[in-house]
């Protein structure tokens, strides 16, 4: 805002106009979504901020709000989305510990660390896997088979 030479009180009003601005583009809803997802980051808004930016898109026509709802929505629906699936993973990685943690004890943390690297369909496998380990040997083994291969 300071390279521009506008006050940060103006943050809102210029974050609504680059969302009004966007929307006759016609852009595919990549570029849409890469544009608005920088203009979101960019003008990051605090809660006084963002009351001013929904009075002044509420003064906008309707339609018009119509379309910055839509984008503004892509952000929010994207964001919980990615919530959702980082949690999901974070979920699984914590029924595998407490598994291992039940089957061998506690693992050492090299072993604690590589487990945290794994995607959630290593994770799966390696849920399955974990009934037939007898030793964190066995753990060892696994994650040097699996670490790259899914």
């Amino acid at each position: 805002m300071v390279k521009m030479q506008m006050e940060t009180a103006q943050q809102p009003s210029v974050k609504l106009e680059c969302l009004r601005m966007l929307n006759p583009l016609e852009l595919d809803p990549a570029r849409t979504q890469l544009i608005s997802g920088f203009i979101d980051i960019y003008l990051r808004l605090n809660p006084e901020e963002e009351a001013a930016f929904q009075e002044q898109l509420s003064a906008i026509l309707p339609i018009e709000q119509e379309e910055v709802m839509e984008i503004v929505t892509s952000w929010m629906e994207k964001g919980i989305e990615q919530g959702r699936q980082e949690a999901m993973q974070q979920e699984a990685l914590l029924l595998v510990q407490r598994l291992l943690n039940l089957r061998l004890g506690t693992i050492s943390p090299e072993l604690y660390s590589a487990g945290q690297q794994l995607s959630k369909v290593q994770l799966e496998a390696l849920t399955e896997a974990l009934l037939d380990f007898s030793s964190e040997a066995d753990l060892g083994a696994w994650l040097r088979n699996h670490r790259t291969t899914d």
